[in-house]
């Protein structure tokens, strides 16, 4: 395993870092699917286990995660491995609760105090708002953000992050949040990241940000997981099953774009994790990135793309394999 310096935090954090999404379990927000289905805590805590084994030290996680049981299970996870051997990151924002908003200053000094009592510590070392919805008029966004940076002094979080899905947001939240580590989804398929004009890393790395990567492998789409002739079909509770890339047509669409790079690097699922990871890695080296998992196999998949290495030629190549 290799590590990575998060930014100014100082975090020296597993390049392949562990996204524990799934791990919490079919869940809903608003009568709307937001979890995963098809997982297993004894599963779950295998891979947790593998995750040490393999020298992954950095664990991503949320409130709303299963409403609180992804964070529960590394609360398990914390009885049998010392603290200061893992950086545990969880958010707020997506969660509110009995709250008119989940930003509100009361539900977010909820929110953290329920985070590490399910995690049973008393700081985490990352603390995101997990999205740049601070309500109507961003009428909560000074008041949150002065509240994390409340919690730094109180010594219950180490730093603050900002975790967003567009550029635009980013830009309009960030000079009142001002976090240490940006979080945002990035693979090889390409995003308006990539873009002269909002290219986030180059804005991150001119200010010494940390930048922590979700979803490098597309959940499964850049590992050709998936039959185009029987999409998959997922479980009550899982966001999934209202995402309209799972479909027979977009899945022959990242098939064919994935040929070229399955005939260079091989097209076995490891090789393909291992691009896929590597090239998100390869945008900054300020940059981790935390794919999700539900066992022990996946886990250990997960740990060795670490193992790949790409060329800046290799990057270029698979660059214009997927985007064109």
């Amino acid at each position: 395993m290799r590590y990575r310096e998060l930014g100014k935090t100082g975090l020296k954090v597993s390049e392949i870092s562990l996204g524990c999404w799934a791990i919490g379990g079919p869940s809903w927000r608003d009568g709307e699917p937001v979890g995963w289905s098809g997982n297993n805590d004894e599963e779950s805590m295998a891979g947790l286990r593998k995750a040490i084994e393999m020298g992954i030290n950095h664990l991503d996680t949320a409130d709303v995660y299963g409403d609180g049981h992804s964070e529960r299970l590394i609360g398990q996870l914390l009885k049998e491995v010392p603290r200061d051997r893992l950086i545990i990151a969880s958010k707020v924002g997506w969660f509110k609760g009995t709250a008119p908003h989940a930003m509100h200053p009361l539900q977010i000094r909820h929110q953290l105090e329920q985070t590490l009592s399910n995690l049973g510590t008393d700081y985490v070392d990352l603390y995101y708002f997990h999205n740049a919805n601070f309500g109507p008029n961003d009428c909560y966004l000074e008041e949150a953000a002065e509240l994390l940076r409340q919690f730094k002094k109180e010594g219950k979080i180490l730093h603050i992050g900002q975790s967003a899905y567009n550029y635009a947001d980013f830009m309009r939240v960030l000079p009142v949040t001002q976090p240490d580590v940006l979080q945002f989804s990035y693979s090889a398929l390409g995003s308006e990241y990539d873009q002269e004009e909002t290219n986030l890393f180059r804005w991150a790395d001119e200010r010494n940000l940390g930048m922590v990567l979700f979803q490098p492998y597309q959940q499964g789409l850049m590992l050709d997981k998936f039959d185009p002739d029987n999409p998959p079909q997922f479980g009550e509770g899982d966001i999934r099953a209202s995402n309209g890339r799972f479909t027979r047509e977009n899945l022959l669409d990242i098939r064919e774009k994935l040929k070229p790079i399955k005939e260079r690097f091989g097209s076995d699922t490891q090789s393909l994790a291992g691009v896929a990871a590597q090239y998100a890695l390869a945008q900054s080296k300020h940059a981790c990135v935390i794919p999700g998992f539900k066992n022990a196999r996946q886990v250990e998949s997960n740990a060795k793309a670490s193992e790949t290495t790409l060329s800046a030629e290799d990057v270029a190549f698979v660059k214009k394999a997927m985007q064109g």
